[in-house]
């Protein structure tokens, strides 16, 4: 679910922490991308282009062959990409995940109805409401990406947690997820669309912290609890309170807590144990695995592995899967360069302060010596001798 509405309030609040680009322009980058949400887009995207393949058993290959066509896409743009897996999901998430269990029931139940009318449009609607990303998916791209020579984390608990953590670190330039929380958990920079297909056409947004925090003028604490506020995977939201609402009450009170205690309970019911501050901590303290303890390391792709593991039973074809390795085995070889920033950091000095009150005041001094100067060298009032 990510946070409801976080993304239009940074659009209308705070436009400047937000812009456009095209995929070229992260030549060189190391990306750390949400690899479910990206498994999950492939599903519903592939799907929706009347592409869907199958194995020879019948399972679905669309997860394969979207992380396989857009990854080469990727490393041909000069991205470094490093897909992160979801680990165990907090106990705290488990009331969502049974909310999503609850959706998908009705959908099943909704689409047998279409079937039985014969609506294709409604079975189309329902199909993509049941699709969930499962263990098998995970396990074959993890066994997909290891072939092409992409490294992959399996976070211990949350992708967007790992992910944000290693955007702090230095790991990585970016955070790639379609959910807003990873802004919550910390990352600097989050980037939207980078998995979509050329075919949308849609460019990809970049989202920058520090420009979001100073746009809606608030602290990271602050931040934190208008995500909570707003709605989020951990805790209930308040009833009847909106984003405008949300807003204008931490500009007010500033944390939960004096929200909680300033709130009219009958207008504004707070739900019964309501687990807010579990959740403040989540996105404070999330469970990762230490970044430097990671290694990135990308090789070259094992292209006969790949004919071996795609083609046959998965139903690919042999010469475009050739093909493919081939293209990751030469923009490997031509990215190697990679960005300047990466060799040259421009690191922000702790005396600039000193220096420029230094030269506000050898600018004083010369303003003073000029006026000294047209004034006679006296500095006084000049006096006619007796």
């Amino acid at each position: 679910m990510g946070i409801l509405g976080l993304a239009k309030i940074i659009q209308d609040v705070a436009p400047n922490a937000l812009k456009e680009s095209e995929i070229k322009h992260y030549f060189g980058r190391k990306i750390a991308i949400d690899a479910s949400m990206s498994l999950y887009q492939f599903l519903i995207a592939v799907r929706n282009e009347g592409a869907q393949l199958t194995s020879a058993d019948g399972e679905t290959t669309s997860h394969l062959m979207g992380t396989f066509y857009r990854t080469i896409r990727l490393v041909e743009n000069g991205i470094k990409p490093v897909y992160v897996f979801d680990g165990k999901p907090p106990e705290m998430k488990s009331g969502e995940l049974t909310k999503r269990a609850e959706r998908r029931e009705e959908a099943q139940k909704a689409l047998e109805k279409a079937e039985e009318t014969g609506d294709t449009e409604l079975m189309d609607k329902f199909n993509r409401r049941l699709v969930k990303v499962n263990k098998t998916h995970v396990e074959e791209c993890k066994e997909l990406l290891k072939l092409m020579g992409i490294p992959y984390i399996e976070a211990p608990g949350e992708a967007e947690a790992q992910c944000a953590a290693m955007v702090k670190a230095g790991k990585v330039y970016a955070t790639a997820t379609e959910d807003m929380d990873a802004l919550t958990f910390g990352t600097m920079v989050l980037l939207r669309h980078m998995t979509f297909s050329e075919a949308r056409k849609m460019p990809i947004q970049e989202y920058h912290l520090s420009k979001v925090l100073e746009g809606l003028e608030l602290t990271k604490e602050e931040f934190i609890d208008l995500c909570i506020l707003l709605g989020c995977d951990y805790c209930e939201s308040i009833k009847g309170i909106g984003p405008k609402r949300a807003m204008e009450l931490i500009k007010q009170y500033h944390n939960l807590e004096t929200i909680i205690e300033q709130l009219d309970p009958k207008k504004y019911p707070i739900p019964e144990d309501w687990l807010y501050k579990e959740a403040r901590q989540l996105f404070l303290e999330p469970e990762i695995t230490d970044p430097e303890k990671v290694e990135l390391k990308w090789t070259d792709p094992d292209e006969e592995g790949l004919v071996r593991y795609l083609c046959g039973d998965k139903n690919f074809n042999e010469d475009r899967v050739r093909n493919g390795a081939k293209k990751l085995s030469k923009s490997r070889s031509g990215t190697t360069q990679g960005r300047l920033d990466t060799f040259f950091k421009v690191m922000p000095s702790p005396n600039n302060n000193a220096v420029a009150a230094n030269k506000r005041k050898v600018e004083e001094k010369k303003t003073a010596n000029n006026k000294k100067a047209k004034g006679g060298g006296g500095g006084g009032k000049f006096r006619r001798p007796k």
